[in-house]
């Protein structure tokens, strides 16, 4: 009996042994389900972590990509206001160099004959091709006098323009001051408000201060409206060689005259007195 009761003893101590086996594996299958759980848990945290951090780093990108964008647009926008202007002054330089090359042509012209009449004639053409001046006169001083002569015209009779004492009116006062006159707003005029005694422009034909005439004039071709800094600079570089060759040229003709005169009297001196 007591041997039976032994071995009951022992298998008792042995169901108790395997039980706490049994729990404690269980145990630990738990935990190792924890654990796993943890650390999916844990893995998934980190990833969206990551994820975040990407996205601030992209977004950070972006803001700074997106600044580079607007940098660059105003500098473009600034290149391009820049190449706008550049082009205006191009075209400004050159047309004020296409006006200048005319005007040393003209002025060759000018200055290529001591002819009066010719010289009247290229003064004409250059007011009509490079002013743009539909209707005009050229005044002289005649020194005895000292009125203010008209000796051509275009789109006007010459026994239309009135002479003008020195200050009288718009051509007369020209004259006496030196100072070129231009109306306010030339694009207001219309065709009945051309008025020969009132000039729209009025420019002094000067050699250094003295006044040898006037050019005035009244009206401009339609496809003209005003004028521009280039004509006022025209104006002014005409008045100077037109002055001249007109100067020259007139005093060259009335010294032919004077030599045709006395070399015609020395012909009539050498005659042989008929018997």
């Amino acid at each position: 009996m007591e041997k039976e009761s032994g071995i009951s003893r022992k298998a008792d101590e042995f169901l108790q042994i395997f039980k706490r086996g049994e729990e404690f594996t269980k145990d630990l299958i738990k935990e190792n389900e924890r654990l796993r759980f943890r650390i999916a848990q844990l893995e998934e945290s980190a990833q969206q972590a990551g994820n975040e951090d990407k996205i601030r780093l992209y977004e950070d990108r972006i803001k700074i990509l997106q600044e580079e964008i607007n940098s660059i647009s105003e500098r473009f926008a600034k290149v391009e206001e820049e190449n706008k202007d550049f082009a205006s002054k191009y075209v400004e330089v050159e047309t004020e160099n296409n006006m200048l090359a005319n005007l040393y042509v003209a002025s060759y012209q000018l200055h290529s004959t001591l002819d009066f009449n010719e010289v009247l004639r290229i003064v004409i053409e250059i007011v009509i091709n490079l002013i743009g001046a539909e209707k005009f006169s050229i005044f002289l001083m005649d020194d005895k006098t000292n009125e203010l002569i008209p000796v051509a015209s275009e789109g006007l009779a010459l026994s239309e323009i009135p002479k003008f004492k020195m200050g009288d009116g718009i051509v007369g006062n020209v004259a006496k001051e030196g100072e070129s006159y231009f109306i306010e707003n030339a694009s207001a005029l219309s065709p009945t408000d051309i008025d020969n005694k009132k000039p729209m422009v009025c420019i002094p034909l000067k050699i250094k201060e003295h006044v040898i005439g006037v050019i005035a004039i009244y009206s401009l071709f339609t496809q003209k409206s005003s004028f521009s800094n280039i004509d006022y600079e025209l104006f002014s570089l005409l008045a100077g060689h037109a002055a001249t060759a007109i100067f020259s040229s007139k005093l060259y003709t009335q010294s032919e005259r004077k030599l045709t005169t006395i070399q015609s009297f020395l012909d009539l001196l050498k005659e042989k007195p008929r018997k």
